[in-house]
Protein backbone atom coordinates (compact mmCIF):
# COMPACT_ATOMS: atom_id res chain seq x y z
CA UNK A 1 0.00 0.00 0.00
CA UNK A 2 3.03 2.38 0.85
CA UNK A 3 4.60 1.75 -1.99
CA UNK A 4 1.31 2.97 -4.27
CA UNK A 5 1.24 6.27 -2.07
CA UNK A 6 5.02 6.78 -2.61
CA UNK A 7 4.59 6.10 -6.88
CA UNK A 8 1.85 9.06 -6.61
CA UNK A 9 3.35 11.71 -4.28
CA UNK A 10 6.46 11.07 -7.08
CA UNK A 11 4.45 11.13 -9.61
CA UNK A 12 2.90 14.43 -8.99
CA UNK A 13 6.13 15.91 -7.25
CA UNK A 14 8.09 15.51 -9.72
CA UNK A 15 6.11 16.64 -12.64
CA UNK A 16 6.75 20.18 -14.24
CA UNK A 17 3.75 21.86 -13.16
CA UNK A 18 4.51 21.25 -9.54
CA UNK A 19 7.25 23.26 -9.56
CA UNK A 20 6.38 25.87 -11.83
CA UNK A 21 3.25 26.64 -9.71
CA UNK A 22 5.38 26.38 -6.60
CA UNK A 23 8.19 28.97 -7.76
CA UNK A 24 4.96 31.17 -8.68
CA UNK A 25 3.65 30.99 -5.69
CA UNK A 26 6.81 31.75 -4.05
CA UNK A 27 7.06 34.91 -6.55
CA UNK A 28 3.54 35.79 -5.72
CA UNK A 29 4.35 35.88 -2.27
CA UNK A 30 7.31 37.59 -2.13
CA UNK A 31 5.44 40.66 -4.47
CA UNK A 32 2.83 40.39 -1.55
CA UNK A 33 4.86 40.58 1.36
CA UNK A 34 7.43 43.40 0.09
CA UNK A 35 4.43 45.58 -1.33
CA UNK A 36 1.30 44.94 1.27
CA UNK A 37 2.10 42.83 4.32
CA UNK A 38 4.95 44.78 5.02
CA UNK A 39 2.88 47.68 5.69
CA UNK A 40 0.76 46.09 8.00
CA UNK A 41 -2.94 45.67 7.53
CA UNK A 42 -5.71 47.28 10.21
CA UNK A 43 -2.91 49.34 11.69
CA UNK A 44 -1.88 46.18 13.12
CA UNK A 45 2.02 45.08 12.75
CA UNK A 46 2.96 43.46 9.34
CA UNK A 47 4.23 40.31 11.33
CA UNK A 48 0.45 40.36 13.50
CA UNK A 49 -1.69 37.20 13.00
CA UNK A 50 -4.27 39.76 11.09
CA UNK A 51 -1.85 40.59 8.67
CA UNK A 52 -0.37 37.36 8.17
CA UNK A 53 -3.68 36.30 7.62
CA UNK A 54 -4.55 38.64 4.93
CA UNK A 55 -1.26 37.29 3.15
CA UNK A 56 -2.83 33.72 3.02
CA UNK A 57 -5.64 35.16 1.67
CA UNK A 58 -3.84 37.06 -1.08
CA UNK A 59 -2.07 33.60 -2.07
CA UNK A 60 -5.08 31.34 -1.55
CA UNK A 61 -6.61 31.87 -5.27
CA UNK A 62 -3.01 30.06 -6.31
CA UNK A 63 -3.49 27.34 -3.74
CA UNK A 64 -6.82 26.55 -5.03
CA UNK A 65 -5.81 26.30 -8.51
CA UNK A 66 -2.72 24.27 -7.51
CA UNK A 67 -5.09 22.30 -6.03
CA UNK A 68 -7.22 21.36 -8.85
CA UNK A 69 -4.56 21.17 -10.88
CA UNK A 70 -3.23 18.32 -9.19
CA UNK A 71 -6.56 16.44 -9.59
CA UNK A 72 -6.33 16.76 -13.17
CA UNK A 73 -3.81 14.35 -12.94
CA UNK A 74 -6.49 11.76 -11.78
CA UNK A 75 -9.26 12.80 -13.25
CA UNK A 76 -8.45 13.52 -17.01
CA UNK A 77 -8.93 11.31 -20.12
CA UNK A 78 -5.75 9.93 -19.76
CA UNK A 79 -5.89 8.82 -16.02
CA UNK A 80 -9.35 7.42 -16.56
CA UNK A 81 -7.48 5.11 -19.50
CA UNK A 82 -5.15 4.01 -17.01
CA UNK A 83 -7.75 3.26 -14.40
CA UNK A 84 -8.67 -0.27 -16.37
CA UNK A 85 -5.35 -1.54 -15.29
CA UNK A 86 -5.34 -0.25 -11.63
CA UNK A 87 -8.75 -1.56 -11.19
CA UNK A 88 -7.45 -5.10 -12.34
CA UNK A 89 -5.18 -4.84 -9.24
CA UNK A 90 -5.64 -6.38 -6.09
CA UNK A 91 -5.80 -3.20 -4.38
CA UNK A 92 -9.98 -2.01 -4.10
CA UNK A 93 -10.40 1.07 -6.43
CA UNK A 94 -11.50 2.79 -3.17
CA UNK A 95 -7.93 2.34 -1.58
CA UNK A 96 -6.38 2.97 -4.99
CA UNK A 97 -8.71 6.53 -4.84
CA UNK A 98 -7.24 6.96 -1.17
CA UNK A 99 -4.11 7.07 -1.73
CA UNK A 100 -4.20 9.37 -5.11
CA UNK A 101 -5.97 11.94 -2.83
CA UNK A 102 -3.30 11.40 -0.17
CA UNK A 103 -1.20 11.98 -2.82
CA UNK A 104 -2.64 15.61 -3.46
CA UNK A 105 -2.85 16.22 -0.07
CA UNK A 106 0.59 15.63 0.33
CA UNK A 107 1.10 18.59 -2.72
CA UNK A 108 -1.32 20.96 -1.38
CA UNK A 109 0.75 20.82 2.04
CA UNK A 110 3.84 21.29 0.66
CA UNK A 111 2.58 24.59 -1.21
CA UNK A 112 0.88 25.63 2.47
CA UNK A 113 4.29 25.03 3.82
CA UNK A 114 6.52 26.99 1.47
CA UNK A 115 3.88 29.66 1.58
CA UNK A 116 4.04 29.82 5.50
CA UNK A 117 8.02 29.23 5.23
CA UNK A 118 8.51 32.25 2.91
CA UNK A 119 6.68 34.84 5.54
CA UNK A 120 8.63 33.53 8.59
CA UNK A 121 11.63 34.08 6.51
CA UNK A 122 10.64 37.46 5.64
CA UNK A 123 9.42 38.20 9.28
CA UNK A 124 13.07 37.05 10.32
CA UNK A 125 15.11 39.45 7.46
CA UNK A 126 13.09 42.54 8.45
CA UNK A 127 11.84 42.48 11.79
CA UNK A 128 13.66 39.56 13.54
CA UNK A 129 10.95 39.01 14.52
CA UNK A 130 10.04 34.70 14.85
CA UNK A 131 7.04 34.28 17.47
CA UNK A 132 6.05 31.93 14.62
CA UNK A 133 3.59 29.94 16.75
CA UNK A 134 1.74 33.07 16.85
CA UNK A 135 0.70 32.50 12.80
CA UNK A 136 -0.41 28.61 13.28
CA UNK A 137 -4.30 30.03 13.99
CA UNK A 138 -4.55 32.29 11.28
CA UNK A 139 -3.40 29.51 9.16
CA UNK A 140 -5.33 27.11 10.28
CA UNK A 141 -8.51 28.58 10.17
CA UNK A 142 -7.85 30.39 6.67
CA UNK A 143 -6.00 27.27 4.68
CA UNK A 144 -7.18 23.93 6.24
CA UNK A 145 -11.46 24.39 5.67
CA UNK A 146 -10.28 25.73 2.31
CA UNK A 147 -7.94 23.71 0.72
CA UNK A 148 -9.94 20.71 1.84
CA UNK A 149 -12.89 21.95 0.12
CA UNK A 150 -10.96 22.64 -2.96
CA UNK A 151 -9.87 19.00 -3.31
CA UNK A 152 -12.89 17.27 -1.59
CA UNK A 153 -15.07 19.14 -4.49
CA UNK A 154 -12.52 18.96 -7.09
CA UNK A 155 -12.21 15.23 -6.97
CA UNK A 156 -16.17 15.00 -6.39
CA UNK A 157 -16.64 17.28 -10.21
CA UNK A 158 -14.04 15.50 -11.41
CA UNK A 159 -15.63 12.11 -11.19
CA UNK A 160 -18.43 13.60 -12.54
CA UNK A 161 -17.27 15.52 -15.62
CA UNK A 162 -13.19 16.05 -15.75
CA UNK A 163 -13.67 19.29 -17.08
CA UNK A 164 -16.07 20.91 -14.19
CA UNK A 165 -12.31 20.68 -12.75
CA UNK A 166 -11.41 23.37 -14.94
CA UNK A 167 -14.32 25.47 -14.50
CA UNK A 168 -14.15 25.30 -10.65
CA UNK A 169 -11.03 26.75 -10.94
CA UNK A 170 -12.45 30.36 -11.88
CA UNK A 171 -14.28 29.85 -8.56
CA UNK A 172 -11.69 32.73 -6.89
CA UNK A 173 -12.30 35.11 -9.52
CA UNK A 174 -15.87 35.26 -7.71
CA UNK A 175 -15.18 35.53 -4.36
CA UNK A 176 -12.35 38.41 -4.87
CA UNK A 177 -14.92 40.54 -6.60
CA UNK A 178 -18.09 39.86 -5.25
CA UNK A 179 -19.25 41.29 -1.64
CA UNK A 180 -19.30 37.96 0.83
CA UNK A 181 -21.34 38.08 3.34
CA UNK A 182 -19.76 38.65 6.99
CA UNK A 183 -19.18 35.04 7.89
CA UNK A 184 -17.38 34.33 4.48
CA UNK A 185 -15.45 37.19 4.52
CA UNK A 186 -12.48 35.55 5.53
CA UNK A 187 -11.92 34.06 1.50
CA UNK A 188 -11.52 37.29 0.63
CA UNK A 189 -9.34 39.01 3.36
CA UNK A 190 -12.47 41.51 3.96
CA UNK A 191 -12.27 39.96 7.93
CA UNK A 192 -8.67 40.28 8.42
CA UNK A 193 -8.57 43.63 7.54
CA UNK A 194 -11.90 45.19 9.08
CA UNK A 195 -12.44 43.28 11.67
CA UNK A 196 -9.69 44.35 13.85
CA UNK A 197 -11.16 47.97 13.70
CA UNK A 198 -14.39 47.02 15.11
CA UNK A 199 -11.70 46.03 18.25
CA UNK A 200 -11.28 48.07 21.26
CA UNK A 201 -7.57 47.40 21.62
CA UNK A 202 -4.61 48.43 19.51
CA UNK A 203 -3.29 45.51 17.68
CA UNK A 204 -5.49 43.27 19.14
CA UNK A 205 -4.87 39.14 19.53
CA UNK A 206 -6.25 37.08 17.03
CA UNK A 207 -9.85 36.16 17.54
CA UNK A 208 -12.39 34.83 15.14
CA UNK A 209 -16.37 35.05 15.81
CA UNK A 210 -18.48 32.23 15.74
CA UNK A 211 -20.14 32.47 12.31
CA UNK A 212 -16.46 32.52 10.83
CA UNK A 213 -15.79 29.84 12.43
CA UNK A 214 -19.06 27.83 11.82
CA UNK A 215 -18.34 28.89 8.16
CA UNK A 216 -14.86 26.94 8.07
CA UNK A 217 -15.89 23.78 9.63
CA UNK A 218 -19.04 23.40 6.98
CA UNK A 219 -16.26 23.62 4.18
CA UNK A 220 -13.38 21.49 5.88
CA UNK A 221 -16.66 18.88 6.27
CA UNK A 222 -17.97 19.75 3.15
CA UNK A 223 -14.73 18.80 1.84
CA UNK A 224 -14.13 15.53 3.58
CA UNK A 225 -17.88 14.03 2.47
CA UNK A 226 -16.90 15.18 -0.86
CA UNK A 227 -13.80 12.79 -0.54
CA UNK A 228 -16.19 10.11 1.12
CA UNK A 229 -18.85 10.24 -1.78
CA UNK A 230 -16.52 10.60 -4.83
CA UNK A 231 -15.98 6.88 -4.90
CA UNK A 232 -19.56 6.29 -4.50
CA UNK A 233 -20.34 8.37 -7.38
CA UNK A 234 -17.90 7.03 -9.58
CA UNK A 235 -18.61 3.39 -8.59
CA UNK A 236 -22.82 4.83 -10.21
CA UNK A 237 -21.19 6.46 -13.36
CA UNK A 238 -19.40 3.06 -13.81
Amino acid sequence: MYKIFKYECIRLLRNRFFIGILLILLFYGGQVLDNATIFGTAHTAPFSPWSFGEYLTRILPLLWIGTLFFLTFFTSSAARRTAVLTEASPVSPRCYALYRCAAALTGIGILAVFSCAEAAVFYYSYFRWHNWENLLAPALVTLAPSLMFALGSGWLLGQIRPWLVYLWMALPLLWTTLPLPEFLSIWNGRFFSRFPLFLETLDPPFMVPGSVLAAQGFFLVSGILCLLAAPWVKLRRS
